[in-house]
């Protein structure tokens, strides 16, 4: 599972939070977080006797079989004809490694992991649990996907992927311009030297610079993820301008003076723009309202 491209909230069901997980525009409801309805000490024990049941390997492998081309049809087999015996025993895991999954979803650590399953899966554990309780968990999950602070934080997301995604121009001209004439080590540091020169350029620091000052908030990602809309477009904007110079065969140093004095001019023309203090102003909403500590 890609860190990146995960976004990560609650829901609350009968006083009792949920976490949820948005990977690559599909929700995944934490089965783990269901299971402390039956058992709070050890939730993996629910998870695992509601898949000993045979209609509920039968309806994991169906899901699979529409939805996932890469799903071991002969495993799932061999698993349905003996769920339901004294001696089967099947964990998240196990279906995962063994069938290629994807409905549901395994995470490692202490503080952070659990099973995750697609909304699908998640309600019918959840009906196995409590059919009240399943109806608690549809309504509050239906008021999530129908939030107006949700849907701004996914844009938010995807902004931020584009971000990641346009830097692959930056990149691409540093491989074709610098990278040749470097070695292998070489090269490595030419990458992160010249991620340095943008940050420098519109941050003041360096991304080492920026860990030491701010070792509180440095886990949850570099000075990138951390910033706000206003520098995360002007970024944007950096990046494109760099290629060019690159490929201009621009001297480091005189790129540097150039960007840094682009940046400063775009940070007085769009710091007081409407369109981007109110898109800032939702970014704020969002992460106040559903930032998971």
């Amino acid at each position: 599972m890609n860190k990146n491209n995960t976004i990560k909230t609650q829901i609350i069901v009968n006083e009792q939070k949920i976490e949820v997980l948005r990977i690559d525009n599909k929700e995944y409801i934490s089965l783990t977080d269901l299971a402390r309805y039956a058992d709070n000490e050890e939730p993996r024990l629910p998870i695992r006797d509601w898949m000993r049941n045979k209609e509920v390997i039968s309806y994991l492998g169906l899901w699979e079989q529409l939805n996932n081309e890469k799903f071991k049809g002969g495993e799932f087999a061999t698993f349905k004809n003996e769920a339901g015996s004294n001696r089967f025993k099947m964990s998240p895991q196990k279906w995962i490694r063994e069938t290629n999954a994807i409905g549901i979803i395994s995470k490692s650590g202490r503080y952070d992991g659990g099973t995750y399953a697609i909304s699908d899966i998640a309600f019918e554990f959840a009906s196995w649990l409590s059919p009240e309780f399943k109806l608690y968990l549809i309504t509050e999950f239906q008021r999530l996907k129908k939030n107006e602070a949700y849907q701004n934080k996914i844009d938010w997301h995807v902004n931020r992927v584009l971000a990641k995604a346009n830097y692959i121009i930056h990149t691409d001209a540093i491989k074709n311009i610098i990278v040749p004439t470097l070695s292998e080590k070489q090269k490595k540091f030419v990458y992160a030297e010249e991620a340095d020169i943008l940050n420098v350029a519109l941050f003041g620091m360096t991304a080492k610079e920026w860990r030491e000052n701010n070792p509180e908030i440095a886990d949850n990602g570099n000075i990138r993820d951390n910033t706000d809309l206003l520098h995360l477009v002007i970024l944007n904007n950096l990046e494109n301008i760099n290629a060019e110079l690159i490929e201009q065969k621009i001297s480091q140093r005189e790129r540097l003076i150039r960007l840094n004095n682009i940046a400063r001019k775009q940070v007085e023309l769009l710091k007081n723009n409407r369109s981007l203090n109110k898109l800032e102003y939702i970014e704020n909403k969002v992460h106040n309202e559903f930032l998971v500590q």
